[in-house]
């Protein structure tokens, strides 16, 4: 796999919403990092420095099989990105290595949990941190992903390998719109990270984004389809606020009258936002359930 280049800023679009290439530009930054990396855990005294903390990225699990390995390669990225970096993973169900069994094998480390959530809820505030309390190691819980710039980012160019192109004119505009298909939850905190998310892209895109969920909350995605119909607006698709592929995110791609985008998944952008949470927690030593997550 070509490891993505951390001195570029994947984050910003390009021309036709299509990513440079440069496989060797790639590699050799690839190899600079993991040298640079190595020569940091290095003392100017020759000892070595003792590891940083490990990240344990925390994702929800799933029944479909393309959700792990979605996430595995998103952690491959990871460690392409930050060489050195002891990196594991742990689910809150349905997947193994489950959570408190990956905080187990720590022993007495040092960890960072960073969750695979895009807004804040009941995993974020509840069973997370519950298992982290409950863990031996020595613990500190990240924000949600969600909302962030980079998220923005990724569903535009998500949208864009769809088939989405800016609209030509103004008629054009006001037939457009997107919904932002997201999971649910009852807690409302949840709602209000996804409706900024939703707000942030309908900036990106110059057009009207509705935030729609697949379960526990309204509007679904059907509704909210019809909803921008019978505004006038029957250039629609979906945006597809998934950290993976499955049930989900395949039942409201079905919905969609034009295009549906697919998941988040292993972008590289994805990387290096939960980099930023992680770098986050360890700048800020979060100790109690997390705020609204900031840029």
């Amino acid at each position: 796999m070509t490891a993505s280049n951390p001195l570029r800023d994947e984050s910003k679009p390009r021309p036709g919403g299509q990513p440079l290439r440069g496989a060797h530009l790639d590699s050799t930054a690839q190899l600079m990092n993991r040298i640079t990396s190595q020569l940091g855990l290095v003392s100017l005294d020759g000892t070595r420095r003792p590891a940083p903390p490990a990240l344990v990225l925390v994702g929800h699990g799933s029944r479909d099989p393309r959700a792990l390995s979605t996430i595995r390669t998103l952690l491959d990225r990871i460690r392409d990105l930050r060489p050195g970096l002891p990196v594991h993973l742990g689910h809150i169900e349905l997947n193994e290595p489950l959570l408190p069994d990956t905080l187990a094998d720590l022993g007495t480390g040092d960890a960072v949990l960073v969750p695979l959530l895009l807004s804040r809820g009941y995993h974020v505030k509840q069973d997370i941190p519950e298992a982290a309390a409950a863990a031996r190691a020595n613990t500190r819980v990240a924000g949600p992903l969600g909302p962030h710039p980079l998220l923005v980012e990724t569903l535009y160019e998500r949208l864009t390998e769809a088939g989405w192109r800016a609209p030509r004119d103004e008629a054009e505009r006001r037939a457009s719109g997107v919904v932002l298909a997201a999971a649910g939850s009852r807690d409302p905190d949840a709602a209000v990270d996804t409706r900024r998310t939703a707000g942030l892209l309908a900036e990106r895109l110059g057009v009207p984004v509705v935030p729609a969920y697949a379960s526990a909350a309204t509007p679904t995605v059907p509704e909210a389809v019809r909803a921008l119909t019978a505004r006038g607006r029957h250039r629609v698709a979906v945006a597809s606020y998934f950290t993976a592929p499955g049930r989900f995110s395949t039942e409201c791609a079905a919905a969609a009258p034009w295009i549906a985008s697919a998941p988040l998944g292993a972008h590289p952008s994805m990387a290096r936002l939960i980099l930023h949470r992680y770098d986050q927690a360890m700048a800020t030593a979060i100790t109690e359930t997390p705020a609204l997550a900031s840029a």
